[in-house]
């Protein structure tokens, strides 16, 4: 097979595979905090948004070890080993014990700093600077499908449903499960893209190889990763205070905040209206359907369009943040303050406006659409400016993302709906003004390079 294409059927199965898994985790993410209000057991006392927390936490700190773990055993198994981690956490909610729950959130954000990193390595491995844009649209699409197919099974499960039952979560949380394991078993149909002329890192050359060439002794090999890991440590550690990753910090902050909102807290929103009828909790499926679209939309236009760098990716972000302020502002209009913490009979307050369901799903179609804008251009900035880097690099990205996640999920317990605006419009604006800093900072680069080339 031809390599570039090899490379972008690599891609391509990373997208579908991560579908899969998505398909399950998202969806359980999406509806957790909406299950477990209804739990009829006395003796579970779990909140899904302190679980969130504990995963984005143990998530954030996780990432400075996850380079080393992915260089020792390499991302196949890496990915497939999270992936395994992540279906027992979605197995949990089957028969759920607060103990249970907990443990299995520590684990999750292990595997979720260790799949992460290891998807940047072979997304970026499988690309070039001329289809980091390219390919980083095409794996968020078809990672997003995720949100449409597991949002609308949810939809068609609960429709109707004004108390979800304990069959009801048992259906749902078997199927999530078994959905989620099919996705970890497709990351072995990557293979190893061929080498090219020009050589990479040490770290990345690393990441690829899952056996030495020249094994003369156990020893020596073991002693050789031992030592690829502590330097894929210090080259993460290093990373996280260069100039270009300090200006896109927070646009990575904001970008752990928005992830958080529309990805648990807005579906727990529109569930908790009453005003929206009996059918507010079949409601959650169709908002994740309607940001899937989104995602799905955004990932694909916009991954087309960095196929060539004519007006570099300040235009997307900048269109990204005006797609969130606009759903912000459309949100504080429609939907009741207290709705984030409202108990499980929901809220009967109601804002400025008629509650309408349709401006509730255009702003869940916004949602998806801005964050497709902010995440296509941070993966694609991110694998071109530390191409050479790219595991430490994709750590520090999701080390700082789950930190912001995280400590999103643990105010979303106590804060109104309308501060939790407020801090998001507020990071939003500062994170783009970074990004078209770090953007003018990484064409400058570029051009440099190219004049050096002549």
């Amino acid at each position: 097979m031809d390599p570039e294409r090899k490379k972008l059927l690599n891609i391509i199965i990373l997208g579908f595979g991560f579908m899969f898994m998505f398909t399950a985790f998202q969806t359980c993410g999406n509806i957790e905090q909406t299950v477990i209000k209804s739990f009829n057991s006395t003796e579970f006392h779990g909140s899904g948004y302190t679980s969130m927390a504990i995963i984005y936490g143990v998530f954030s700190a996780s990432n400075l070890i996850a380079p080393s773990v992915v260089t020792v055993i390499g991302p196949q198994v890496s990915m497939f080993v999270s992936g395994l981690l992540y279906s027992a956490y979605i197995a949990v909610f089957i028969n759920p014990f607060t103990w249970s729950f907990y443990t299995a959130s520590v684990l999750v954000g292990v595997a979720a700093a260790v799949l992460w990193t290891a998807q940047g390595n072979v997304l970026t491995i499988n690309s070039t600077d001329s289809t980091i844009g390219r390919n980083s649209g095409i794996f968020w699409s078809l990672m997003q499908f995720s949100l449409f197919f597991g949002n609308l099974y949810i939809y068609c499960a609960w429709h109707g449903h004004v108390h979800i039952t304990d069959k009801d979560r048992r259906t749902v949380f078997i199927s999530l499960t078994v959905i989620s394991l099919v996705g970890c078993f497709l990351f072995f149909l990557i293979r190893k893209p061929d080498p090219e002329s020009s050589s990479r890192s040490e770290v990345t050359e690393s990441l690829l190889q899952t056996d030495s060439n020249d094994a003369s002794t156990l020893s020596a090999s073991h002693s050789s990763l031992c030592s690829k890991a502590l330097d894929a440590f210090i080259k993460a550690c290093k990373m996280f205070v260069t100039k270009e990753m300090l200006l896109l910090s927070v646009s990575i902050g904001y970008s752990g905040l928005e992830l958080t909102f529309y990805s648990g807290v807005y579906g727990t929103c529109i569930g908790a209206m009453t005003s929206f009828g009996t059918d507010a909790k079949s409601l959650i499926g169709i908002s994740g359907i309607c940001i899937g679209i989104g995602e799905i939309l955004g990932g694909g236009v916009f991954g087309m369009l960095n196929k060539n760098h004519r007006f570099g990716r300040n235009p997307v972000v900048l269109l990204g943040l005006i797609t969130h302020f606009v759903a912000f502002f459309l949100i504080f209009l429609n939907i009741a303050s207290d709705a984030p913490i409202a108990p499980e009979r929901g809220t009967d307050l109601e804002a400025f406006i008629s509650p309408s369901v349709g401006v509730a799903l255009l702003c869940s179609f916004l949602l998806g659409l801005g964050d497709s804008c902010f995440n296509t251009q941070l993966l694609s900035i991110i694998g071109f400016v530390f191409h050479d880097n790219s595991a430490p690099a994709f750590a520090v990205f999701k080390f700082i993302q789950s930190i912001t996640a995280a400590l999103a999920f643990y105010y979303s317990n106590y804060l109104l709906l309308h501060w939790q605006l407020l801090i998001l419009i507020v990071v939003g604006f500062l994170g783009t003004i970074s990004f078209f800093a770090a953007e003018w900072r990484a064409e400058s680069i570029r051009r440099d390079s190219d004049y050096g080339s002549i």
